[in-house]
């Protein structure tokens, strides 16, 4: 449970380059997330061109932290590849968090940017990248190694829980 209870939205990063094998990790980690009938409707996007993640922050507002990532994986959703309706929406936040666990595993730094359903924030990433309308931009993923420390803290609270009816 080290990765889950040490996995903390990180925005601050150092200048050092996350590597390709890095990025091949996380995105095999974000590939082995479960999915509605094994569909697995996921894309991804590597950003690392300077220019492309400089461009972020201009039309989305939680985005400052892009001026200094490394890279960004942008997670998207094929809805072309729907076997059931709807459910990509929770198999791309699967393989969203797989990525936040491994990035904890890997000593990097991460942080989940909420893109769907905010259309405006699904329009700007399509344009920006050139993505086809069956793709929707689902959440994106900042990426660095940590210039700061967000200590774990247990979030365990036994009033939400419920047994065999509410």
């Amino acid at each position: 449970m080290n990765s889950i209870f040490n996995r903390r939205s990180i925005r601050k990063y150092t200048s050092q380059a996350v590597s390709d094998s890095q990025i091949q990790q996380l995105l095999k980690a974000a590939m082995a997330a479960p999915s509605a009938g094994n569909e697995q409707p996921w894309e991804f996007v590597v950003l690392r061109d300077r220019k492309t993640l400089n461009a972020i922050p201009k039309f989305h507002p939680y985005a400052l932290m892009l001026y200094e990532a490394s890279v960004a994986i942008l997670v998207c959703g094929d809805v072309s590849r729907e076997k059931y309706k709807g459910y990509w929406a929770q198999d791309c936040a699967a393989a969203t968090e797989n990525m936040l666990l491994e990035a904890v595993e890997l000593g990097l730094g991460a942080v989940w940017l909420g893109v769907y359903p905010l259309e405006e924030r699904v329009i700007a990433l399509r344009k920006l990248l050139n993505i086809s309308d069956t793709v929707v931009p689902f959440s994106l993923v900042s990426i660095g190694y940590p210039a700061e420390q967000q200590k774990p803290f247990d979030r365990f609270d036994a009033s939400r829980i419920h047994y065999d009816r509410w």
